[in-house]
């Protein structure tokens, strides 16, 4: 486990959670304690510039990258105005460098092991096993089972 990742599970400490959220701030990062994250998150170069909405959460074995922002598609709107209620990653997500997951109402689920691309802006909610790219984000392909080929990973649509 990177020290990064250590940090993220214990900003919710009571006696060090203050302290925490200024050392995940050095590296850029804001993880608010509200965001819920499951077992084995794995978090690549040391996060710079990642950015957790509160109502985020993170299933087992998610990975981000650097210059991650999962949050609202309406920022200009007060909290408790917004139509936004939840972000969740399943299970095996890949988000990747500079990445974007904005909501714009309701709850945007990320489906279980569905990679995200590099610089993607993701505004709605996907299946399992897909990939996803572009600006706005389109699927371009589906992940398959390793057990049945070489490269894990089928393109195309």
């Amino acid at each position: 486990m990177s020290l990064v990742t250590a940090l993220i599970y214990r900003r919710r400490s009571r006696l060090f959670g203050r302290l925490v959220q200024e050392a995940l701030a050095l590296y850029g990062m804001e993880v608010p304690a509200a965001v819920e994250i499951g077992p084995g998150l794995r978090v690549f170069h040391r996060g710079f510039g990642t950015v957790l909405h509160p109502y985020t959460t993170l299933g087992a074995d998610v990975t981000l990258y650097n210059g991650v922002t999962i949050g609202r598609a309406d920022p200009w709107v007060p909290q408790q105005r917004s139509a936004m209620r939840r972000i969740v990653l399943e299970d095996g997500v890949l988000v990747g460098a500079g990445a974007k997951i904005v909501c714009r109402s309701g709850v945007l689920t990320v489906g279980a092991g569905t990679v995200v691309g590099a610089n993607a802006v993701l505004t709605g909610s996907t299946g399992p096993n897909e990939i996803w790219a572009g600006v706005p984000a389109r699927r371009i392909g589906m992940r398959e089972d390793p057990a049945g080929h070489t490269d894990g990973v089928r393109y195309g649509s």
